[in-house]
């Protein structure tokens, strides 16, 4: 059976939502709290067409150019989708995030938070942002200290079209549930933070399909999940 048959991907959406259902109820956290973004890059429409029929509404991409092409396609879609762009973001591929995307989860400097503002169509809502944070302090990941959130913030903040929803990291792959929850832990105290000079910061980006229950437990508000949904990627078949 291909795993991008309706039937697969449908069963693998299903598993994936009792999987978060089941991670809330262990911590007693609502299950609304928590938003299932499925990260379809370099998957084909025929895939995100299987998961819409399944109920999804919202995705991620992490490369701009299929992510627009994809969004392109379903423009006019009912009920809308929602389009979150969770890949590292150059200056000259900003101007196609700003147009075309609902989110930007990366946001890591002030030249990109500029240049997402300014590039915002009027007649588009404010783009829905995020800071990326290098929770693990890898040279290889992109996102900025704990301790440079509040700067950039603040800076965002003034940005008219621009809306700051929260946090975003990717942490450093572990295996030990304990460490899983003490990095995640960090995020959560970095969102409190945020939230004295940012009150309508409500999102923490954080956990892909080996780390979900840890960064359950530990706060995460929107999950991350690729693989577990659509099954491994094959890179060379991006465009």
């Amino acid at each position: 059976m291909s795993l991008n048959q309706p039937q697969t991907i449908g069963k693998n959406l299903q598993d994936v939502r009792e999987q978060i259902a089941a991670a809330a109820r262990r911590c007693e956290r609502p299950l609304e709290e928590i938003t299932l973004l499925a990260v379809s890059k370099t998957k084909p429409v025929s895939a995100v067409e299987d998961a819409i029929a399944a109920g999804q509404l919202a995705f991620g991409e992490n490369y701009v150019q299929e992510g627009v092409d994809k969004i392109a396609h379903f423009a006019g879609h009912q009920p809308a989708l929602i389009w979150h762009f969770i890949g590292p973001l150059q200056s000259n591929k900003s101007r196609l995030v700003a147009e075309n995307f609902d989110w930007c989860q990366t946001v890591d400097r002030l030249k990109i938070a500029q240049r997402l503002n300014e590039q915002r169509p009027a007649d588009l809502p404010p783009l829905q942002v995020l800071i990326q944070v290098n929770i693990s302090d890898e040279a290889s990941k992109s996102g900025i200290a704990v301790d440079e959130v509040a700067a950039l913030a603040i800076q965002i903040m003034a940005m008219p079209n621009l809306v700051l929803r929260g946090l975003m990291a990717i942490p450093a792959a572990e295996t030990d549930h304990t460490r899983q929850l003490a990095v995640f832990g960090q995020m959560r105290d970095a969102l409190k933070a945020l939230q004295v000079i940012c009150p309508q910061a409500d999102t923490l980006s954080m956990g892909m399909t080996d780390d979900m229950p840890a960064a359950i437990a530990a706060g995460s508000t929107m999950v991350r999940i690729g693989t577990a949904i659509f099954g491994a990627r094959d890179y060379n078949a991006k465009q």
